[in-house]
């Protein structure tokens, strides 16, 4: 995890955002997500390595983030994706709560 915790936080909260880190949505796989809104079943999972062929663009890596994308989709969750840069950006605030509702 290359962002600060913390700092993602404290961001958060100071927007009136309060999501749970690292929320467990599947017990059979043990999959999480990176920040969840479990009440709403809205996730934000930040895709790191973009550029630098990190796991989330590799084969391998890709693949599994599908099965769990889509098993979460089939579980009613709605999912953001952002790379850590915009993790902590007023337009992804605004898209969490747009989708928040």
């Amino acid at each position: 995890m290359r962002y600060k915790p913390v700092i993602v936080r404290a961001y958060y909260a100071q927007n009136g955002l309060f999501p749970v880190e690292e929320f467990r949505f599947c017990e059979t796989r043990k999959w999480r997500f990176d920040f969840a809104f479990p009440d709403k079943k809205v996730a934000l999972e930040v895709e790191g390595g973009v550029f630098s062929q990190g796991r989330h663009v590799r084969g391998a890596g890709f693949i599994a983030d599908l099965a769990k994308y889509n098993q979460a989709a089939s579980m009613g969750w709605r999912i953001l994706r952002v790379v850590p840069e915009d993790l902590c950006m007023l337009d992804t605030i605004k898209l969490i709560k747009e989708t928040l509702g």
